[in-house]
């Protein structure tokens, strides 16, 4: 589900923005900063989906839209996930001819950073695609949920600043458009002791 992203130029945006991995603390602070447009349904979902998942690793996240105030916590402990196409349903989204990422993160130097970007549209599609009957009656709840697995799944990138992917779960290489809708996703056990290792790293 993701691919490295070599830039030049975000090490001058983490000095400017004061963007760091989260050191001594397990909330984190998520920046949505939407490029098209988007649900406010779908959003609280992927809020509500994105907490089921990281929460059991002792992650806690608050919300913000680009351009709302932060604290000083908030600010040291930040991450910035850019949305780009639509995030809302769309009953005739694109169809795509070959797979590829529903999100990716950056690294620069070999190291993870705290930003990533998300393909709304391909999420939405896929998503889309896998609904039938009942499901189109929420359709802005599963839209959520499919957001959510995916921020997810960039988050745990981010904290862990690792490539790795699991074999089963929410951390898989590659989802299914039923998996982002369907039964839940967590986080492997390996996961799970990842975070919390990176955590404690944090906390030295």
């Amino acid at each position: 589900m993701r691919s490295a992203v070599v830039s030049t130029v975000l090490g001058a945006i983490v000095a400017t923005m004061g963007l760091a991995i989260p050191a001594g603390t397990s909330r984190l602070t998520v920046v949505m900063d939407f490029k098209g447009p988007w649900s406010a349904p779908a959003a609280r979902e992927m809020q509500r989906e994105s907490a089921r998942i990281l929460s059991p690793a002792g992650l806690r996240v608050d919300w913000k839209l680009r351009g709302e105030p932060l604290s000083g916590a908030s600010a040291s402990n930040l991450f910035v996930m850019t949305f780009h196409g639509s995030c809302q349903f769309d009953p005739e989204p694109p169809v795509y001819d070959e797979l590829g990422p529903y999100a990716r993160t950056h690294e620069t130097n070999g190291e993870v950073q705290p930003f990533g970007d998300v393909d709304c549209t391909r999420v939405v599609s896929s998503a889309r695609y896998a609904m039938s009957g009942s499901d189109f009656e929420r359709q802005d709840y599963l839209v959520g949920r499919a957001l959510g697995r995916v921020v997810a799944h960039e988050l745990v990138h981010m904290v862990t600043r690792s490539e790795g992917h699991a074999h089963l779960g929410v951390q898989k290489a590659a989802l299914s458009g039923r998996e982002l809708i369907g039964a839940p996703l967590p986080l492997e056990a390996a996961e799970v002791n990842q975070i919390r290792l990176a955590i404690a790293q944090f906390q030295k």
